[in-house]
């Protein structure tokens, strides 16, 4: 067989056995494939190995053991027949099979061992929070979310930052898909944040000018007032919604423009609203 090295790719001898299978395995997954030269099936499958080692490639290393070369390393790991091939993690073997399987067999066992796409975004969404800045994490929670639908902890942390940042409606529906088998203690205190978040939107302030509005709909102030309100409230749709109105009716009226951007700006990347409510306002400008 060509003997192919690289980065994800390293021959395995007696003197790289400890520096790869051991100290290396601390920090990635180490696929070890024992073949032999007068093995066709081992031929067979290395392509598939050379593939997954590429895919993986900063996750995980591909270590080959000639048997015939190596005999002492094939015995101390009990390799009866060829191709096997062994997991090793944390330098511990933690699974593994024997024989040709398809790339999807193998990718799938794999996949147990290695990362999720989402973790580093939901690792950098967690940091963000940590800080207290949950406009910052807004866009690496979606992320994680983008990148696996069903993993739960990206739900949770999402609904989380859209609550934070105003978008209670998306979070209720979000929280409302999730099964009761998934209903933790997370979801309990989100589904608290949500009534607590509707609850700061009904303070006397905001009725009073939702009133004044009801009786007096062509003073245009007042709807700004009460956006600045729903804004503060955490309800960042009602008031962009009601300053699109004024402005329809006049681009240049009082600070109406002004307040308008400041609040899409202070909306996180990735909320759906900001990039919606801005194509709107610029059709109005341009």
């Amino acid at each position: 067989m060509e003997q192919l090295t690289g980065p994800t790719i390293v021959d395995i001898t007696l003197d790289n056995f400890q520096s790869v299978i051991l100290e290396a395995s601390m920090e990635k997954l180490v696929m070890v494939d024992f073949w032999a030269d007068w093995c066709a099936p081992c031929k067979d499958l290395f392509p598939i190995l050379e593939k997954l080692a590429g895919d993986y490639a900063e996750h995980m290393i591909l270590a080959k053991v000639n048997c015939e070369e190596q005999q002492q390393i094939a015995a101390q790991f009990g390799v009866q027949n060829l191709p096997t091939v062994i997991l090793v993690q944390q330098g511990q073997p933690v699974d593994g099979f024997a024989g040709v399987q398809t790339e999807s067999t193998i990718r799938e066992l794999l996949q147990k061992y290695l990362p999720s796409p989402e973790d580093a975004f939901i690792a950098q969404a967690q940091e963000f929070i940590a800080q207290g800045d949950y406009q910052s994490a807004f866009a690496p929670a979606k992320q994680a979310l983008d990148a696996n639908n069903d993993n739960i902890d990206a739900r949770y942390l999402f609904i989380d930052c859209a609550i934070e940042n105003g978008s209670i409606e998306q979070a209720k529906g979000l929280l409302g898909e999730i099964k009761l088998v998934d209903q933790d203690g997370r979801y309990q205190a989100l589904l608290g944040k949500i009534e607590l978040a509707e609850q700061a939107a009904e303070t006397p302030e905001i009725k009073a000018l939702q009133q004044l509005v009801e009786n007096e709909p062509d003073n245009d102030q007042v709807k700004i007032d009460l956006a600045i309100q729903l804004q503060q409230a955490n309800k960042p749709e009602d008031a962009l919604n009601l300053l699109l109105a004024v402005l329809r009716k006049d681009l240049n009226f009082g600070d109406g423009k002004k307040i308008m951007l400041d609040m899409l700006n202070a909306l996180p990347d990735g909320e759906p609203l900001k990039s919606a409510y801005r194509r709107k306002l610029y059709s109005l400008l341009y």
